[in-house]
């Protein structure tokens, strides 16, 4: 359920003027109806700095947390979250969204008229399902074979899938210059060029900008090229790092005492509340001090947008209950840090004034690097692949085994993971090659091994491109006897290695594992002693389940419900690094692709391992630009 608040009218009491608002209304069911301020890019991949600790217990990340219809509808388990993860999931609204404002500009562009030069115009597609759809037109550029146009196009950066773009530039005839651009039939100008590239390609650059030469539709080169250039808006870096405390909380509990957490939202202009963040669960405490959380703006959208701040006690059925809320905005918290108040939380229904305060310990705001600061300055995802070849997969030469290669060309489970995954990330890696392993196999003339290298042809872990893990795969399919146990501790163990060893020679580069699988591992503790090892190091493992094995077990490896793993010493992982996708459950659902689901996190664990590292981008390198005007002669 959420909750909703009304502005109260003015008044002179201190609550009031001070912006400490309380409720006057409770709302039913509310259905979130929108999205704002891009909101998704980073709450949904945990770049919020929501908060989950390191203590055993199960409640490392606050669970639940629904009521009425939403916990009937299963979302009481949910992430830290899980409001919004619902939310999201329910528009097919997944990952990191970041916007960009790409802007365009030409050179020795064609001359089609015969007095003057060409009046060129430049429209832009985003390629959808195989079908072209137009998201921009920038003005006309008159009499000009070398246009730098002003009107620029916004388009969301999606990590987790391909998108590619289409530049098309057309010479408008003169008898069309008083029409709108939007009104403009494209048929009757002449074509000038056409350009393509993906969006990834321009994000990763340096400089963000991209330079292509123009083709005509059949292809063939063209005279001229295009340059596109993306930037991010500079708001989206802001952020408020802020450590809350209370006191006299009410105790819920009859036993002991509460345990107590946050939950903040943002409230939309028709007051419904947005869950952005939470902190993590106090045990047993009246007067908590949490670990600071960190806003976005993006987040929180503008400093006097008003937020609504939740105490709850936990409750392990994720039926928590409220202690106390109340509604602010940024600036007022600000005033709070600065002037050593408390502010009092109101009961449910804003009727009661409660004994309970809210304090604020520390408030800075300061910039905080985007996932893209990092990619466009040169730090690389670099991607590792290992593949199940256990006898459980079926003799890969019956159409009925997971591994079987159909001759009509239809991908398998396994090569529709490798191809979809690879696509996407080989665009952040620079030299595209990639360490391919296999595990579960018997070797010709050996034993059963639990990670080998699938090149081999050269008896080298890497291969170059999707197109060398395929070719890998298919012929490693015909060398190898399927054998068995399922392990994942040998081939964690390896990419554990490399990521280890490249980090202490720079900090530059991340590493993506993916494993897939069609079963129950039987190392489960070796496995998750593995992981708990890795989550130090610069490495994310992405676990694909094929087939219909009963894949309850692998869920245990992924923090998503709240708690995080733990090595058999009784460690903690530093953070959450694995994501698990059974491909059938996402298929059936068929809201997201599996690498969608796969590569939802993967920005927001990178970060997360950057930034509680002090790790910072790498400065733009800038080419020595020629003064724009001669110096002042000399005296």
């Amino acid at each position: 359920a959420a909750y909703k608040y009304a502005l109260l009218p003015g008044g002179s009491s201190r609550k009031q003027s001070r912006g400490f608002l309380p409720l006057n209304s409770f709302s039913q069911q509310v259905r979130i109806q929108a999205l704002e301020g891009g909101l998704a890019a980073e709450s949904r991949s945990g770049m919020g700095g929501c908060f989950s600790g390191d203590v055993p217990g199960g409640t490392e990340a606050v669970g639940g947390g629904a009521t009425g219809a939403a916990a009937g509808q299963g979302q009481g388990q949910g992430g830290p979250n899980e409001a919004l993860d619902h939310f999201l999931q329910g528009h097919g609204l997944r990952g990191l969204y970041t916007p960009l404002e790409l802007s365009f500009s030409a050179s020795k562009l064609r001359d089609m008229d015969a007095l003057s030069k060409s009046d060129p115009m430049l429209v832009v597609y985003t390629k959808m399902d195989g079908r072209l759809e137009e998201i921009g037109r920038t003005e006309v550029i008159l009499n000009s074979l070398e246009p730098l146009w002003i009107t620029k196009t916004m388009i969301n950066y999606q990590f987790e899938i391909v998108q590619p773009l289409v530049f098309r530039i057309y010479d408008i005839d003169t008898k069309y210059h008083n029409t709108p651009v939007k009104m403009l039939n494209l048929a009757q100008q002449d074509f000038l060029g056409e350009a393509f590239c993906n969006l990834s390609e321009i994000v990763t650059k340096f400089n963000h900008s991209l330079s292509l030469n123009l083709r005509n539709g059949s292809g063939h080169a063209l005279q001229g090229t295009m340059t596109v250039h993306a930037e991010e808006t500079a708001s989206s870096r802001m952020a408020v790092e802020m450590t809350f405390h209370c006191l006299n909380l009410d105790n819920k509990d009859t036993f002991s005492k509460s345990d107590p957490f946050l939950r903040v939202s943002r409230l939309s202009e028709s007051a419904v509340a947005i869950p952005i963040c939470k902190t993590e669960v106090i045990n047993n405490n009246l007067n908590p001090v949490w670990r600071p959380i960190t806003l976005t703006s993006q987040q929180y959208s503008s400093r006097d947008d008003p937020l609504l701040v939740e105490c709850f006690d936990f409750d392990a059925s994720g039926n928590h209950e409220l202690m106390g809320a109340l509604q602010t905005t940024i600036a007022q918290l600000e005033n709070l840090y600065k002037s050593k108040a408390g502010a009092n939380f109101y009961s449910k229904k804003g009727q009661k004034k409660l004994k309970g305060q809210l304090f604020l310990d520390t408030f800075q705001e300061k910039v905080q690097h985007t996932f893209l600061d990092y990619i466009s300055s040169g730090f690389e995802l670099n991607f590792m692949v290992a593949v199940d070849f256990t006898a459980s997969n079926g003799d890969p030469r019956t159409p009925q085994s997971l591994h079987y290669i159909d001759p009509s060309g239809r991908l398998n489970s396994y090569q529709q993971a490798i191809l979809g995954v690879s696509e996407v990330l080989q665009f952040y890696d620079k030299d595209r090659r990639f360490p391919a392993w296999g595990f579960g196999a018997k070797m010709p003339q050996g034993p059963v091994s639990h990670c080998f290298n699938l090149n081999a042809i050269t008896n080298d872990c890497e291969v170059v491109g999707f197109e060398g893990i395929m070719s890998a795969y298919s012929s490693t399919l015909y060398s190898v006897s399927l054998s068995g146990p399922t392990l994942f501790g040998p081939v964690i163990n390896k990419a554990a290695e490399i990521a280890s060893h490249s980090a202490q020679y720079g900090n530059n580069r991340y590493f993506v594992l993916l494993i897939i699988t069609d079963g129950v591992i039987t190392d489960e503790q070796e496995t998750k002693d593995s992981i708990v090892r890795a989550s130090d190091l610069p490495l994310s493992i992405l676990i694909v389940g094929v087939g219909n094995a009963d894949f309850t077990q692998m869920r245990t490896l992924d923090a998503d419900l709240g708690k995080r793993l733990q090595s058999s010493t009784g460690r903690v992982a530093t953070r959450d690094i694995v994501q698990f996708v059974p491909m059938r459950e996402v298929q059936a659902g068929g809201q997201v692709t599996v690498v969608q689901s796969l590569l939802e996190e993967l920005p927001g664990q990178f970060l997360e391992y950057m930034r509680t590292r002090g790790i910072k981008p790498q400065p733009p390198q800038h080419a020595s630009a020629p003064p724009a005007y001669p110096p002042p002669p000399q005296l």
